[in-house]
């Protein structure tokens, strides 16, 4: 068996936030906790409030720093868990989180926390960027959204006939949600039986800042959850939607499109989500395949397929479909599929501002600057989508 490969030694330093209280709150609580000397946690100078910034080279592999599974928020961890234990029932959504933001809610307002120090660090609500608290009232609500949360990766399991495991709940992870985000990132979080380790994954160097990520994540998601945006072109899982209709809307315009059959077709479609498009691919190729198939049926055919309960499983591979709608497929696709697909992303794009000038705008940093942190995001995001959808137009064009 192969032996793990063995990681530089690990030089500690002394912690300084240049916060005493939170520099105490390290010490006493979290015991174990250990910052690398070859990084220092500063507040400015970084992208986004606080962050972590290398002080010399770091090579893949370094542990950059570990904290102990005690120092961990979740809720299992607060001193509300006997309470959300009992009330689970009525905590659970699709997400998980209901139960941390109110564990996060009671840890922030209860002077006897031992996380209180720590979440104390964040105290500028009108710093908060997300759409949702553009209005003041709800500053206050939704301060907790912007913190990073973490979820454990299930353990593999070799009995694949057991149904799946639900997700791990996510946890708050002191330190590790200081990091800023980007989708090109340079550090990892791994998890371990008694501690958490923020791992190097490609080398940093002097004076870079080092960034975690929070997964595979478009600027609207960012913007919603955690109020920020990355550039388009660095954000490789950038996206843009195509909603169900424009699709429709586009058959309609077809010379030789049945209206009466479109309409019933339309009754069937209707309830379909958007379609996802990324910088190279449709990442809902699948679905995106089936509604073009109802879209360009014969009066008999859509009948027969109204009459099998519709939607059976496609007679075709995944592989073959996602293939089918990356960007080399696109420009191979059958003729209607593509006017059809082109002319739903042109009705899209009629949504958005003109994308030629929010270019301009984009390679203007004189422009950038004058501009509100709030209307940098926004243009930022709809510049990214537009993106997308003007090469999904080129990609079909006839």
């Amino acid at each position: 068996m192969a032996c793990e490969a063995k990681r530089p030694k690990v030089r500690f330093r002394q912690i300084d936030l240049g916060d005493l209280e939170t520099e105490y709150w390290l010490r006493r609580t979290v015991g174990s906790f250990q910052l690398s000397i070859q990084v220092q946690v500063c507040k400015g100078g970084v992208v986004a409030d606080y962050g972590m910034v290398a002080q010399e080279d770091i090579g893949e592999g370094e542990v950059l720093f570990t904290i102990p599974r005690s120092a961990l928020l979740h809720q299992g961890t607060t001193h509300v868990a006997a309470l959300l234990e009992q009330e689970k029932d009525s905590l659970e959504s699709t997400s998980g989180w209901v139960p941390l933001l109110l564990a996060l809610l009671y840890e922030y307002t209860t002077t006897q926390s031992k996380w209180k120090p720590y979440l104390s660090l964040w105290t500028d609500f009108k710093m908060l960027d997300h759409p949702m608290f553009c209005l003041t009232v709800n500053r206050n609500k939704g301060l907790f959204l912007s913190f990073c949360s973490f979820q454990e990766p299930q353990e593999e399991d070799d009995d694949e006939d057991d149904e799946e495991d639900p997700p791990n709940p996510p946890m708050m992870v002191p330190m590790a949600d200081m990091l800023n985000h980007v989708s090109k990132h340079n550090a990892n979080l791994e998890f371990t039986p008694d501690s958490l380790k923020m791992v190097c994954v490609r080398p940093i160097k002097k004076g870079e800042e080092v960034f975690n990520t929070y997964g595979q994540m478009a600027n609207w998601q960012l913007l919603h959850m955690y109020g920020f945006t990355q550039t388009h072109s660095d954000n490789d899982a950038d996206t843009a939607d195509i909603p169900v209709i424009n699709l429709y809307k586009a058959a309609t315009k077809e010379p030789d499109g049945d209206q009466q059959l479109l309409a019933e077709m339309w009754e069937l479609l209707r309830d379909k989500e958007a379609f996802v498009f990324g910088k190279d691919s449709c990442f809902t190729h699948t679905e995106l395949h089936s509604v073009l198939k109802v879209l360009c049926m014969s009066r008999e055919e859509f009948l027969e397929f109204k009459n099998n309960d519709g939607w059976e499983d496609d007679e075709d591979e995944d592989e073959t479909i996602f293939q089918v709608f990356s960007n080399d497929g696109l420009l191979e696709l059958k003729s209607k599929w593509r006017r059809l697909i082109h002319e739903a992303a042109r009705l899209t794009v009629m949504g958005y501002p003109n994308l030629d000038e929010d270019r301009v705008l984009m390679e203007d940093q004189a422009s950038l600057e004058r501009l509100s942190r709030r209307q940098r995001n926004a243009l930022k995001v709809r510049y990214g989508q537009k993106s997308i959808l003007d090469k999904v137009m080129e990609l079909t064009k006839s």
